[in-house]
């Protein structure tokens, strides 16, 4: 049914603070309720009583983020053209542009599932995995892995509701996720005594609701998905891929450096790698609304470019980057107050309380220039140039991750793995910041182009995270 422009397009006015926080808010719920959930599905391994267990699944955790982080990337195109088209005023293209994405990302996902399924123990031993964690590891995979298309599909729906602006509804799919798994981890790990196997299998149903429920809004409610014929699907294919290559490129980024961090940490024994996992889980949750953030700015972004509104960009930008701030220093704040408690749930030892520590006490704060480096690439996405989003996130990843972990891991072990990665976010994130700002200041010279776009960057580019926590919010 068709709608009012401006109801298609309802970021063109008001106060960019004020969608920035909306839209941050929601996200923020569905998202951190999800990362809890997950934080909790480690907990209950940890109190299985084997340092394995929580090793195996960190290193699960590690692979998966590579497959899902192909997932955000064409997330990211689904946003884009959906949100360009409404931008525009035109529902029905969006539709068009809807269906045909959600075709391309349960193909693409099915034939990545299908090349990772059998190379899982190569996969897991090139990430340092050996021996009994290893195969605890690859048990894992083995349930979840076949399920990469379902929460894929279900991640591009959410893309399509945050494209049209749908927060609330967006919040429910990751929200109604964490639900299922919240209930069924405890009930299939000790209840069935399943253990691992429970984890994996809790996992596969939240991600079955999250396709559902991504699913019911994005084609009952805003009617926003049409199944492409082949012409149609054709026409489409090359302004996807355009944006999803560069935006897959730069989600990759991220996995490449964690999985560096994952086999250097794995040098000093499975306990080093449990509190690599713990981190893992704990980052989502602090900072859940920074990843909200970073997924809320993008349709902002986009709806506005395609409304030719360029001089809200800087604004929603600028308001974005305060948001940023002040929500880090409070986190770390309390992280620091607590480090001790954090540690001691998680019945951390050895190592692996070291490394938790020392992540809360100092390591936190490196999230002031990671965040600055999401909203950026946000912004580099939207605005034609993807290029830049994958150059800092590739620089962040690499020259930002390897030398300073390398050189941390000589001097201080473990501990020094931790450091090199928080401080390699210092030179990167800033760096972004700059170059968003000047590329924004030319897109104001710019009004007799076609406005390019792209949308939002991922939520979940924490050190490593189970796919039912690298959804979109």
């Amino acid at each position: 049914m068709s709608q009012p422009a401006a109801a298609q397009a309802k970021f063109l006015t008001g106060p960019t603070m004020g969608h920035v926080i909306v839209m941050t808010a929601t996200g923020s719920i569905g998202l951190v309720a999800i990362f809890m959930v997950d934080a909790l599905n480690l907990f209950y391994i940890s109190l299985l009583g084997q340092q394995e267990l929580a090793a195996a699944i960190g290193y699960a955790g590690t692979l998966m983020f590579f497959a899902v982080s192909i997932a955000i990337g064409m997330t990211i195109a689904t946003g884009a053209i959906v949100a360009r088209a409404l931008g525009a005023g035109d529902r029905e293209r969006a539709a068009r542009n809807g269906g045909a994405a959600l075709v391309f990302i349960g193909l693409a996902m099915t034939l990545i599932a299908a090349l990772i399924w059998p190379n899982l123990h190569v996969l897991t031993g090139l990430l340092g995995a050996r021996g009994e964690t290893r195969e605890i590891a690859v048990h894992f995979l083995q349930i979840v892995v076949p399920s990469m298309p379902a929460v894929a599909i279900g991640m591009g729906a959410s893309g399509i509701l945050r494209a049209v602006g749908d927060a609330r509804r967006a919040m429910y799919v990751t929200l109604i996720g964490g639900a299922v798994s919240a209930i069924l981890d405890p009930m299939l790990i000790f209840g069935f005594d399943l253990g691992v196997t429970g984890a994996a299998i809790a996992t596969n149903i939240s991600r079955l609701a999250i396709l559902g429920i991504g699913l019911h809004g994005a084609i009952v409610v805003h009617d926003l998905v049409r199944l492409p014929d082949p012409r149609a699907l054709f026409s489409v294919a090359r302004p996807f891929f355009v944006i999803a290559g560069p935006a897959v490129m730069t989600q990759l980024a991220t996995p490449v450096g964690n999985a560096y961090v994952t086999a250097q940490i794995a040098r000093f024994g499975d306990d080093a790698v449990a509190g690599w996992a713990v981190i893992g889980r704990l980052i989502p949750v602090a900072f859940g609304a920074i990843f909200a953030l970073s997924g809320a700015v993008g349709p902002i972004l986009a709806q506005n470019l395609g409304g030719r509104r360029y001089d809200r960009l800087r604004s929603a930008m600028r308001d974005a980057l305060v948001f940023t701030i002040v929500y880090v220093l409070v986190v770390c704040a309390i992280l620091a107050a607590f480090a001790g408690p954090i540690a001691d749930l998680f019945g951390a030892t050895g190592h692996a309380r070291e490394l938790i520590v020392f992540f809360c006490v100092f390591a936190a704060i490196s999230f002031l220039f990671n965040g600055g480096l999401f909203v950026a690439n946000a912004a580099f996405n939207n605005l034609g140039y993807a290029f830049y989003s994958t150059v800092f996130n590739w620089g962040r990843s690499t020259l930002g991750v390897i030398p300073f972990v390398w050189v941390g891991a000589q001097l201080y072990g473990a501990i020094g793995v931790i450091a090199g990665w928080a401080l390699g976010a210092v030179v990167f994130g800033i760096a972004a910041v700059i170059v968003c700002f000047r590329v924004i200041a030319t897109i104001e010279h710019r009004d007799d182009a076609e406005p390019p776009v792209g949308p939002v960057p991922p939520t979940a580019q924490s050190p490593f995270t189970s796919a039912k926590g690298a959804t979109l919010g």
